[in-house]
């Protein structure tokens, strides 16, 4: 919806405050606190901003910037589009759980529908790199806790973010948020501009970044902290022991949200991180009624299970004799043919025709160092 001239220049105080360079969350916070509204910052003169946010800050606030300008006019050019819209501190529809963190951003930059952010949210976030089963194990979360009335909030990037969005919208009437670390004009990964097209009319993309933010890794970590702020927990699928999903889940922690990992294999590289969290107290989960109990929230409707859970049924059922005995002695550790030779007295050709069939399948796959895992 345009803007009227009142609101448009409302935007472009807080525009202006934002998009000065070396205004960050925290020091715009200080000057909010300190005069107020931007149009009382702006107003406040140069040795006043000084006392609050010193002389360099201060100057760049009060001076000419023609680069800025350029900036602050694109973005209300970017709102006028139907869809789009600049959330402020001082807006009604700003969530009020990011109110909670320490350092809300002063503005938002919103693509879809801003009711989305007032949801109960939980976050699905795990590794870029997950095995087959994460993924579906993300994608099936998240449609029954979309199933549930959660609005399902991850970061759009590869692997699980991308499965806990598709879960949610598998969902009739699921909604689904999606926080980005680039401005908003900028779908990264390239690949994932149909999905975040998807996402907008399933509820709303995010971020604080202004328009024409490219992807840079230090930008990802502070995007965690808008995923952990705006959910009333965190649920982490797969992750490595390195990993931002473990920095989303810790931050999570210290704003006081729910931390929940799924395990997995002792064997897998991507199941430590969620290993490590259960131990620091994370709540292991093996449903998403456990995340429900959990939080307090029960189900108005039964969950959409099936749709999860028939095809593997059926593509089991078609297996052959051999392939069903093999499944048996694979167990739901990875091994490799090697290991399986060994536990059936089987030769590797004959074992390795049999995996291909459960592998096309859809009940095994085959991970990266050539050991086949249980889907």
């Amino acid at each position: 919806m345009p803007l009227d001239s009142a609101a448009r220049e409302e935007r472009a105080l807080w525009l202006r405050l934002v998009l000065t360079p070396g205004v960050g969350a925290g020091t715009a916070l200080s000057l909010l606190r300190a005069y107020g509204l931007p149009e009382a910052i702006f107003a406040a003169g140069t040795g006043a901003l000084t006392r609050v946010a010193g002389a360099e800050v201060a100057a760049r606030l009060t001076a000419s910037d023609a680069t800025r300008d350029t900036a602050v006019a694109a973005a209300l050019d970017w709102a006028e589009a139907t869809g789009r819209h600049l959330i402020t501190l001082a807006d009604p529809r700003y969530p009020a759980r990011l109110l909670e963190i320490g350092d809300p951003p002063p503005l938002l930059y919103l693509a879809g529908d801003p009711a989305a952010l007032a949801l109960p949210a939980l976050a699905v976030v795990g590794s870029r790199s997950c095995t087959a089963a994460g993924e579906g194990n993300a994608r099936a979360f998240a449609r029954s806790l979309a199933d549930a009335g959660l609005a399902i909030v991850s970061g759009l990037a590869l692997g699980i973010d991308a499965a806990a969005h598709r879960g949610a919208i598998d969902t009739p009437g699921g909604r689904t948020v999606a926080i980005l670390g680039t401005g908003l004009d900028t779908v990264y990964p390239a690949e994932h501009r149909e999905l975040a097209r998807q996402v907008a009319a399933r509820g709303a993309m995010v971020s604080e970044l202004p328009l024409g933010t490219a992807p840079q890794r230090w930008n990802f970590p502070r995007r965690n902290r808008l995923i952990a702020g705006l959910s009333m927990g965190v649920l982490v699928v797969e992750a490595a022991t390195r990993s931002g999903s473990l920095i989303t889940a810790r931050l999570a922690g210290e704003f006081g949200r729910e931390v929940f990992a799924i395990p997995g294999s002792i064997h897998s590289p991507v199941a430590r991180g969620c290993h490590a969290l259960i131990r620091q107290g994370a709540k292991l989960v093996e449903s998403a009624d456990d995340v429900l109990s959990e939080l307090r929230i029960a189900r108005t409707r039964p969950a959409s299970v099936a749709a999860a859970v028939e095809p593997a049924k059926a593509a089991l059922a078609g297996a052959t004799a051999d392939g069903a005995a093999l499944l048996a002695t694979l167990g739901w550790d990875p091994a490799g043919l090697d290991e399986l030779a060994q536990r059936t007295g089987q030769g590797t050709g004959a074992l390795s025709e049999t995996m291909l069939e459960l592998e096309l399948a859809g009940v095994v796959e085959r991970l990266a160092d050539g050991r086949y895992q249980r889907r």
